[in-house]
C-alpha cells in the first residue's frame, strides 16, 4: 500500500483493504514482484565487503572483540540484502550518485574485523569515491524501514569519522595507524 517493506512480515489483517503489492522501485523488475538486485551486489564488490582469506593466516581461536564492537558487528551481520533501505533512500534515488546505506553498513561490518584491516585503505578509498559516503543526506529513512533494525545511520557516522581521519592523515602524509572502530584519542 505504497510503503516499502517485506511482504512476508506484513500482518495483512491489520492493513488497509484492498492490499496493493508492488515491486521495489529502485531496481529493474524481472517479473511480477521479482526485482533484479544485481546493483546491490555490484556495490558490495566495490566496497570490498568480504574478508580476504587466502590460507596464509593462522586460523586459531579467532580475534577478541570489545563488547561494543561485537554487538555492532552482530547487528550489522543481520543484513540479508533485501534492498528496502535503498528503496526509501532519497539520495540513492535522486541522481544515482550514492551507493546507499546497505553497502556502507557491510563495509563497516568487515572493517571491524581484524582480517578486514588487510584491505582497509582500498575499502575506505571506495567509500570516499564520487558516489560514496559524502552523498548521504542523513534522511534516516533506512533505519526506519530496515526489517532487521540495523543501525545504518550509526554505521554511516562511524565510517564518516573513519574516512575523514583517513583522508586527513593521507593529506598530511601520515600512514593511517588507527584501526577502524577504535575511538579517536
Amino acid at each position: 500500500n505504497g510503503r516499502a517493506r517485506m511482504a512476508c512480515t506484513a500482518l495483512v489483517d491489520r492493513l488497509r483493504q484492498p492490499i496493493v503489492l508492488e515491486p521495489l522501485t529502485s531496481f529493474p523488475v524481472i517479473r511480477d514482484l521479482v526485482v533484479d538486485r544485481t546493483a546491490i551486489f555490484e556495490t558490495l564488490k566495490r566496497v570490498k565487503a568480504w574478508l580476504p582469506v587466502d590460507g596464509t593466516h593462522p586460523l586459531g581461536p579467532g580475534p577478541r572483540y570489545s563488547d561494543a564492537d561485537r554487538q555492532l558487528r552482530y547487528e550489522l551481520s543481520k543484513c540479508f540484502t533485501c534492498g528496502i533501505c535503498l528503496d526509501v533512500c532519497p539520495n540513492y534515488h535522486r541522481d544515482g550518485r550514492f551507493i546507499g546505506p546497505q553497502p556502507l553498513g557491510q563495509a563497516l561490518y568487515h572493517l571491524l574485523h581484524p582480517t578486514g584491516q588487510l584491505n582497509r585503505e582500498e575499502r575506505l578509498e571506495a567509500i570516499m569515491g564520487d558516489d560514496g559516503i559524502t552523498n548521504c543526506g542523513n534522511a534516516q529513512n533506512c533505519v526506519k524501514v530496515c526489517p532487521k533494525g540495523i543501525p545504518l545511520t550509526r554505521a554511516i557516522a562511524e565510517l564518516n569519522r573513519d574516512t575523514t581521519l583517513y583522508r586527513l592523515k593521507k593529506w598530511l602524509g601520515i600512514i593511517p595507524d588507527k584501526l577502524v572502530g577504535e575511538g579517536a584519542e
